[in-house]
């Protein structure tokens, strides 16, 4: 059949395959990185955004709109051509970890400051009748009970970068987007784009199964 041999050729697959998987192993780290570093700087824009001075606050506000309105594409090609003209260079890798890191920082700080705001007021209160400093209420009350809501969506979040770095293959990184692609030139086939993408869905559904069942939870938490 046509169809199956056009974009199901398990031959193409099969010698496809370990390119796909170098490529996977790849946006692995470049999610996981990004993810992780991401949600770090986006707490820290968060409670500079809440607890600042005015001025800082106002210039976390500018930060988080611009960047949360900003392509991600097209910031990735800026940092990663345009550094060199500053005399900056730096990796792929590293120009593609900057890029999603800092506009996944600004969504993060967002998904901090609802969570934080969400905490009653009597608890900061609670906190600070005790003799504890600002610091220690934050650190011991209010981000405990903050991460509780927020998790859901973080990983949700985490999900979006996954995808996100597929993107990087405008800069020439060989993650498994660009994998997939030159596989497909190799072969005049697109069956390599038809694996990338199974490679995806078995990597996030996971991850959507959980959310999923993060936002279920929560309802039922709110029903009762």
């Amino acid at each position: 059949m046509k169809l199956l041999d056009t974009f199901f050729n398990l031959n193409v697959l099969d010698s496809a395959l370990p390119a796909l998987l170098r490529g996977l192993l790849i946006t692995l780290e470049l999610g996981v990185v990004s993810a992780v570093v991401g949600t770090l700087l986006g707490l820290v824009v968060a409670l500079l955004g809440l607890y600042g001075p005015r001025w800082l606050r106002m210039l976390v506000r500018f930060y988080i709109d611009v960047l949360r309105a900003m392509p991600l594409l097209v910031f990735m090609v800026l940092i990663y051509y345009a550094l060199p003209f500053v005399k900056i260079l730096l990796p792929a890798f590293t120009c593609a970890v900057l890029a999603i890191s800092l506009i996944a920082s600004a969504y993060v700080a967002e998904i901090f400051r609802s969570g934080i705001e969400a905490i009653p007021a009597g608890q900061f209160e609670a906190a600070r009748s005790l003799g504890l400093h600002s610091w220690d209420v934050m650190r011991s009350v209010i981000l405990p009970q903050a991460l509780k809501i927020v998790v859901p969506p973080l990983t949700g979040n985490a999900i979006s970068i996954m995808k996100d770095t597929a993107i990087a293959s405008v800069v020439a990184l060989p993650e498994l987007l660009q994998q997939a692609t030159s596989q497909q030139a190799l072969s005049a086939n697109p069956t390599p784009l038809v694996g990338a993408a199974l490679i995806y869905v078995a990597l996030l559904f996971p991850l959507v199964r959980l959310v999923s069942r993060f936002e279920a939870r929560g309802k039922l938490r709110s029903g009762r």
